[in-house]
């Protein structure tokens, strides 16, 4: 049935394998432990209450396992998406508990929409624009963000200003003023440095480990009568249905945000995605996954959530622990919603220091550092375009700088087709084939004949260009040209302004009494040249197979002096048999 493709969680239900289930069970108790902390952590980053950050993982949890074609992604809330989210939700709310989750359910809301609209329309793709150093740079930037927003719970006091600096600067002011709360930094960064340590053991539930000690320390001495802040109980049962219900002024800045989330969103998820495919020798579609993406960040929407991603910190937690299918995901949603239900109270004693240790210990493994340095070593300027992106995002905010980035990976991806590479060949002697007269100055060119190269495809922005460097090999070249020769192989497609110019051209060249011909073009090339009138204009025998069968036609046409290399007689040494 065509339908089950968009619901992969069918279908493995449908050949699902009996003895997987032990394992699915208890990677997703295991996994629970993990997300509880973690949900309620991201959720306080992001400018909302801790318990909408376990309703954000448990609605999404349940709607990827349907939608999600990964068996094995763990998706919620994230520390990505938490300097996104603020920006959005800090100004607009005014301290407003349920204004504030309102404005986040509303950028889910846009978020999956966005989401699934693109995965229907096939764009899985899109994300593949960011280049490396560009992820890079917004994702460095953002993991600043993220710190600069939780240093102050940390050092246990308040600061006002909106954006990096800002913050920067007001942190700087609250601790040379002796704001710092003493008890809550000995909490907050006991627990930063025991995460950071157990992180490097892999079997060592890092997260899981801080908090709980945390949380131990701060009931058993009573540590909330000396101001440190805590959590309290949480509100007993399971997320209701809610319409995010939002004024007119914030649908721009929702909009914005909504998309800003999807698009760092996917690009995290579609990487995550690939990486656990190939380690698991599956294969998963990139629209597909969009859909999943959006259906739980929709879903997560109108019951309280906020946007969420996939998280590249748990998923190895289901991974280690066994998980075999979407059904971990499942058991760890419906935990959480035992743990709601039964005991909403034990995390009451739970320090917001050790809630910012959390974030900040996963901002942290946000930021990039040693594979910019391979960048700068090998290539400078994308090395200088990253700092860009990072630049925008400091100094902007997550939003304006995620445009920036957006906005770069563009100009960087027409700059190659815009101002592509051309070369002129010519017959190097020795050397099969006809090669870049700037790479081989010793290449011979024949006599009235241009063969020229040009590297990418032709459109509007580089159809000018073309036009320019072609009359400037002919007037470059050393005897009178009678043929010019397009070796159009690395052409891959024209359009209309293109052929346009190119018609321009074989006008200029016919009246200088030079004939205009190609090589090597592709036959899917070669139709749009037949819709666009060009090819009948030219005539089918001015288009080679081979830039070696132009020359041929060239000098059968053309009585000139050229005799080539491989056309000298082989020579027999002295005292051999020619075979």
């Amino acid at each position: 049935m065509t339908w089950l493709r968009w619901l992969p969680g069918l279908r493995t239900l449908r050949d699902y394998d009996p003895a997987w289930l032990r394992h699915d069970i208890v990677a997703g108790l295991v996994l629970t432990t993990m997300l509880v902390p973690v949900g309620i952590a991201y959720a306080e980053a992001s400018g909302v209450g801790g318990i909408y950050g376990l309703y954000a993982t448990i609605v999404p949890l349940l709607v990827y396992a349907l939608f999600g074609p990964s068996r094995i992604l763990v998706l919620g809330p994230d520390s990505a998406l938490a300097a996104v989210i603020l920006s959005v939700v800090l100004p607009l709310s005014a301290g407003d508990p349920a204004r504030a989750i309102a404005l986040a359910s509303a950028m889910a809301v846009v978020s999956g929409l966005v989401c699934i609209a693109a995965g229907l329309a096939r764009l899985g793709f899109v994300t593949e624009l960011l280049s490396k150093p560009i992820r890079y740079g917004y994702m460095n930037g953002i993991a600043l963000t993220v710190l600069l927003s939780q240093l102050p719970k940390l050092f246990g006091f308040k600061v006002e200003g909106e954006g990096p600096l800002r913050q920067a600067w007001a942190l700087g002011e609250g601790v040379l003023a002796g704001k710092t709360h003493g008890p809550s930094l000995a909490i907050g960064g006991v627990t930063l440095v025991l995460i950071l340590l157990l992180q490097k053991l892999p079997r060592v539930p890092a997260v899981l480990v801080g908090v709980v000690a945390a949380t131990l320390v701060v009931g058993f001495f009573g540590l909330e009568r000396f101001g440190v802040a805590v959590l309290g109980p949480l509100p007993q049962g399971l997320p209701a249905p809610s319409l995010p219900l939002i004024g007119i002024s914030d649908l721009e800045p929702v909009l914005l945000g909504g998309l800003a989330v999807a698009l760092v969103s996917f690009a995290d998820t579609s990487v995550l995605s690939r990486v656990y495919a190939a380690r698991l020798n599956t294969r998963v579609d990139p629209n597909q996954e969009m859909v999943g993406l959006g259906a739980a960040n929709f879903a997560a929407g109108f019951f309280q959530g906020f946007p969420i991603s996939s998280s590249s910190s748990r998923t190895p937690v289901a991974e280690a622990a066994g998980s075999r299918t979407q059904l971990t995901g499942v058991v760890g949603a419906v935990a959480i919603a035992v743990l709601l239900v039964a005991a909403p109270n034990l995390l009451r004693h739970l320090p917001s220091a050790a809630l910012a240790a959390v974030v900040i210990a996963s901002a942290l493994g946000l930021i990039v550092i040693a594979d910019l340095r391979r960048i700068h070593r090998i290539q400078p300027w994308e090395f200088w375009l990253s700092l860009v992106c990072f630049a925008g995002v400091a100094l902007f905010g997550a939003i304006p700088g995620i445009g920036i980035a957006v906005g770069l990976a563009v100009i960087e991806f027409l700059w190659d087709g815009w101002r592509p590479h051309s070369a002129v060949l010519g017959r190097v002697d020795g050397l099969k084939g006809y090669h870049d007269i700037g790479r081989y100055p010793q290449a011979h060119r024949v006599p009235g004949l241009v063969l020229f190269r040009w590297d990418a495809p032709l459109f509007f922005a580089n159809a000018e260009l073309f036009r320019d460097r072609v009359l400037a090999a002919v007037e470059d070249s050393p005897t009178a040209a009678q043929w010019v020769v397009v070796a159009a192989e690395p052409v891959t497609s024209v359009d209309v302004t293109a052929a346009d110019i190119v018609a321009e051209l074989d006008d200029s060249l016919q009246a200088r009494g030079i004939e205009l011909c190609f090589a090597e073009m592709k036959d899917p090339v070669k139709d749009k040249l037949k819709r666009f009138g060009l090819f009948a204009r030219f005539g089918a025998e001015t288009f080679h197979p081979t830039v070696g069968e132009a020359v041929k036609a060239y000098l059968r046409s053309h009585p000139v002096a050229w005799r080539d290399w491989d056309e000298e007689p082989v020579r027999t040494p002295v005292g051999t048999v020619p075979q």
